[in-house]
């Protein structure tokens, strides 16, 4: 039960205002629903890692007061106050924070969510599913913070890096590809995830591309059958995993055969945000690599 003071907060996000002459402001989000913002966002609250390092590379930073753990980019961001985690958020803490926007995950305690929907705080929600609508959402939420032409810059600068990575020479070669989440159960990615468009965008092709799932279980069987020339892993900070030599014991894997098992960092590549660029440049570079052992 929420003390009575809480109430009296609630009460007072009716009164926040923004700056003086400001305009109106207004982006759609994934849901597809018209966000409205009577002036640009002054005090927000993120409840999602990538949405946290959207809002500083567009120029927000200083507008965010409160983050979800682990909020660990960019370094400023660990002197925000802490709302929640993965688990659920402190609403009681959000409110006092006064946001006038809160940036959510949709797949994060829905129920809590539409409670911060119920107390009239404006909510959008945050979920790029292609390296493309990451740019967009740069865009976004500059938009809605009111820090566009910072965005824009962010979004232009996050496009050439992907278009330096578009490349007709690896289409023309594409590679099999088997992205090992973790090992024990066997997780990889389906066609629909983020990392599988990172794995086109290099010129691969995701072995369970087919599944709809985001992150299916799969079986050692699966893997083997499909036959992958390369198989990545996704670590914290790209340290290569016991688990992911262990599939040199089946030799004749294509994978194995040709040397092909390698390391990303999970940080960059599995978060829908800026530095997503750079982990697609690791995960292009390991594939460029793994082309290069075909004619070894």
């Amino acid at each position: 039960m929420l003390r009575a003071h809480f109430w009296a907060l609630v009460a007072l996000i009716a009164g926040l205002g923004g700056p003086a002459g400001a305009a109106p402001v207004a982006a759609v989000d994934a849901t597809g629903a018209r966000i409205e913002l009577a002036v640009p966002a002054a005090r927000i609250v993120s409840l999602a890692p990538h949405a946290t390092e959207l809002l500083f590379a567009a120029g927000a930073g200083e507008r965010v007061v409160g983050v979800l753990a682990p909020a660990d980019w960019p370094p400023e961001a660990a002197r925000v106050a802490r709302v929640g985690t993965s688990a659920g958020v402190d609403l009681e803490r959000i409110v006092a924070l006064k946001p006038d926007l809160v940036i959510v995950w949709p797949y994060l305690a829905p129920a809590q969510i539409e409670r911060l929907r119920a107390l009239g705080i404006p909510v959008f929600v945050s979920d790029p599913r292609t390296p493309a609508a990451i740019a967009v959402e740069l865009e976004r939420l500059g938009t809605l913070a009111g820090t566009l032409a910072s965005a824009a810059r962010a979004a232009a600068a996050f496009r050439a890096r992907l278009s330096a990575l578009d490349s007709h020479d690896r289409d023309a070669a594409k590679l099999s590809v088997f992205y090992e989440i973790w090992h024990q159960p066997l997780y990889t990615i389906g066609g629909g995830h983020l990392i599988t468009a990172a794995i086109r965008l290099c010129g691969g092709e995701n072995v369970f591309g087919a599944l709809a799932t985001p992150a299916p279980a799969v079986g050692v069987e699966d893997v083997l059958a499909a036959r992958p020339e390369a198989i990545i892993a996704g670590t914290d900070n790209a340290v290569r995993p016991a688990w992911l030599d262990e599939w040199k014991h089946w030799k004749n894997l294509p994978a194995v055969a040709r040397g092909n098992l390698f390391v990303v960092d999970a940080n960059l590549l599995h978060r829908a945000g800026p530095r997503f660029a750079a982990g697609a440049e690791q995960l292009c570079a390991a594939l460029d690599r793994a082309r290069e052992n075909r004619v070894r």
